[in-house]
């Protein structure tokens, strides 16, 4: 019998613990400010499997790779833009092979940074053939799925959906941050929590839903607002709060304790795959499974 995908789990009614943060537990494992997160899949392969297996030991369903930054223009930045396929075939390989049978591993696929005509330089077919580019390569690396996430464009996440959807065979999962101001929830280019999960839906995500960008409380708000305006499977990763500098060094305060109490909202709102974001743990998700499975 074949494997269900995430898509056949969802289906079935189940929830799925997602993990936490990977930048945060790259700079706890020894990223240097400034330094090149995708780079540690070559350098410090160790600490890559590390996380996996750490988030998978916590009770995470699936992982995501360190990819997020893995596509040419933001790799360039680092003088890396040539190493593409080989950070991201090694971000899914790391995790792949601390994965144990029923996990999943989903690929990171975060922002260029680059902006579409007529607003930047970058062409429609330029940012699509980066998308193409990673997708490709986590998906040679065993991944099950990928991740297109904190985008705030929906022109910029419909192209990563279609580079994943008509050049892999792979579950796609795609997500917005978003910022709650006087006049409600909206990404940073003004997309509406509504026309974030209909735009994400219309352009081919098996998977829709919100990362980054706020803490637990409202994250739940927020999801309530998403779970409104679409019944289409949904995923929410929340941070450990907004980060603030306490001696020097960012802290981020939810504990996992205190997040325990929105994880079982999110999970009464229907939310279908739930996870953290940054300044989250393993014990962040320690806690999200025993309180998912303690139902």
């Amino acid at each position: 019998m074949s494997t269900p995908t995430i898509v056949d789990r969802l289906r079935d009614g189940e929830t799925l613990v997602s993990d936490g943060a990977t930048g945060t537990y790259l700079q706890q494992h020894g990223l240097e400010s400034g330094g090149c997160p995708e780079e540690l899949n070559v350098s410090h392969p160790e600490v890559v499997r590390g996380m996996a297996r750490d988030y998978l030991e916590a009770g995470a369903d699936m992982v995501l790779t360190n990819s997020f930054g893995g596509n040419r223009f933001m790799l360039k930045k680092y003088g890396h833009g040539d190493r593409v396929t080989e950070f991201n075939r090694l971000a899914a390989q790391h995790a792949r092979s601390q994965a144990p049978p029923g996990r999943y591993i989903v690929g990171s696929i975060g922002p260029t940074g680059e902006f579409l005509e007529p607003l930047g330089p970058v062409t429609e077919a330029e940012m699509l053939n980066a998308f193409v580019e990673q997708a490709v390569a986590l998906q040679e690396g065993g991944a099950d799925a990928v991740a297109i996430e904190t985008m705030t464009a929906l022109e910029e996440a419909s192209l990563a959906i279609r580079a994943a959807k008509e050049n892999t065979d792979l579950t796609v999962i795609a997500t917005m941050v978003f910022d709650k101001g006087p006049r409600g929830f909206f990404t940073m280019m003004g997309v509406t929590p509504e026309q974030a999960v209909r735009g994400l839906e219309e352009a081919g995500a098996d998977i829709v839903g919100s990362n980054c960008g706020n803490g637990i409380d409202l994250m739940v708000e927020l999801a309530r607002e998403l779970r409104e305006a679409t019944d289409c499977h949904m995923l929410i990763h929340s941070n450990a709060g907004i980060p603030s500098i306490q001696n020097g060094e960012i802290v981020y305060a939810e504990t996992p304790e205190l997040m325990a109490a929105g994880f079982r909202q999110l999970s009464d709102l229907g939310i279908n795959i739930i996870g953290g974001c940054c300044g989250t743990g393993p014990e962040h998700i320690r806690a999200l499974s025993k309180t998912l499975r303690a139902s």
